[in-house]
């Protein structure tokens, strides 16, 4: 088969999606041959990605329901995907994988892939709003997918479970990082002066957006309690509100609980970063205190850095962090056991480096960026064999 005549479009909300998540997909299917382009509301990388040699489209797909606005994006990607006859669309995200979905299927894409990088509904959701996006997924699963793969395992037994797909048409593919990026290494201390940062100072990292599920109130509480048993913490935050984001006040929330705890010295806002893997080194522990997750990749590149992690018992972290052994797995929304975790990594150096190394040993060998490639490679071939007609 001669895969160079195949087009596969790859779909997503943002294109902070296309930078930080995709691009690995993208660069592999290229070299394996693929014709790949991309789409995404535009946003503050697409010129970058654009001059970086990436075909991008931009179609204003947002990551709110707005019933007109959802119309409008959608006959805009139908027309893309008729007009770019691709044969495989690949959608990312929650709404661009609704969206995208609907609009492959009226263009008659030969084949729709959608990558669960972790299901909208979870556990803490209200039981009729659940409900109502489960039978929405298995609607959008039995029409307009061909094949449903899941970052996490306990969504691929939750899609089996409540008939969102037949299990032969729901694949685990985990997530990776890449290994040889994310690594142990010494801080730089430039960077670390940069922000502040003493040598004895004890560093708790985060990133992410600066969003209320994100925990990050409750992590900026915890640190005024951590404060009294380690008077040298700072907090490392890492990330930003996005302008797709709904939830606008949080940031303004942290601001007033750092003023109320006198934390104005601890706390650091470092901003969106292209240099992760220089931030992990400046960390003694990463913490996510998520409300809800897929299979997070922050987790894993701070694992990949040999960093002990503190993450809240939800689906994608729980699988992820081995509880006392690559670090601590708290209540969700709850400030004094994320104090106590946090606080007993940062007094107890030996616990700290012993959790760190087995997080770089798990990631080498289950959350390998290289495995989950091959795995979406293999899919790749195996329907494009068996639906695409090209010639040699």
């Amino acid at each position: 088969m001669n895969v160079k005549k195949i087009k596969v479009l790859q779909v997503t909300a943002v294109d902070i999606t296309v930078k930080y998540l995709l691009l690995p997909l993208v660069d592999r299917l290229k070299k394996e041959g693929y014709n790949v382009q991309v789409v995404s509301s535009p946003g503050r990388y697409t010129d970058e990605l654009k001059q970086d040699g990436y075909i991008v489209n931009t179609v204003d797909i947002g990551r709110k329901i707005r019933p007109i606005a959802n119309l409008k994006a959608i006959f805009a990607l139908y027309r893309l995907i008729r007009r770019e006859k691709f044969d495989i669309v690949h959608v990312h995200s929650p709404l661009a994988a609704m969206l995208g979905r609907v609009a492959a299927k009226m263009a008659r894409a030969p084949i729709v892939i959608y990558t669960a990088h972790g299901f909208y509904f979870h556990e803490n959701m209200r039981k009729k709003k659940r409900r109502l996006v489960i039978w929405m997924e298995k609607i959008l699963a039995r029409v307009c997918t061909d094949i449903l793969l899941l970052q996490s395992g306990e969504d691929r037994a939750t899609a089996v479970k409540e008939g969102i797909a037949l299990p032969q048409n729901a694949v685990w593919i985990s997530n990776g990082v890449d290994i040889n990026k994310f690594k142990p290494g010494s801080p730089d201390e430039k960077l670390r002066s940069s922000f502040g940062i003493k040598k004895e100072d004890k560093v708790i990292g985060f990133a992410g957006r600066i969003v209320r599920e994100k925990g990050i109130e409750e992590l900026v509480a915890a640190v005024g309690i951590i404060k009294k048993r380690v008077p040298s913490v700072k907090l490392l935050i890492a990330g930003d509100t996005l302008g797709s984001d709904r939830d606008k006040g949080t940031k303004e929330k942290i601001k007033n609980i750092i003023a109320k705890n006198d934390l104005n010295e601890n706390v650091i806002f470092a901003g969106l970063r292209n240099d992760m893997s220089r931030i992990y080194a400046l960390l003694d522990v990463f913490v996510l205190p998520s409300y809800r997750e897929g299979m997070p990749r922050s987790i894993l590149e701070a694992m990949a850095s040999a960093k002990p992690v503190v993450a809240t018992d939800i689906r994608g972290s729980r699988e992820e962090v081995a509880h006392g052994v690559t670090g601590k797995i708290v209540p969700v929304g709850e400030v004094n056991p994320l104090a106590e975790a946090i606080s007993e990594i940062l007094l107890d150096k030996k616990l700290a480096i012993k959790m760190g190394e087995a997080g770089r040993k798990r990631v080498e060998e289950e959350f390998n960026e290289e495995m989950v490639l091959d795995k979406e490679v293999e899919i790749y071939k195996r329907l494009s064999a068996e639906r695409i007609k090209t010639t040699s």
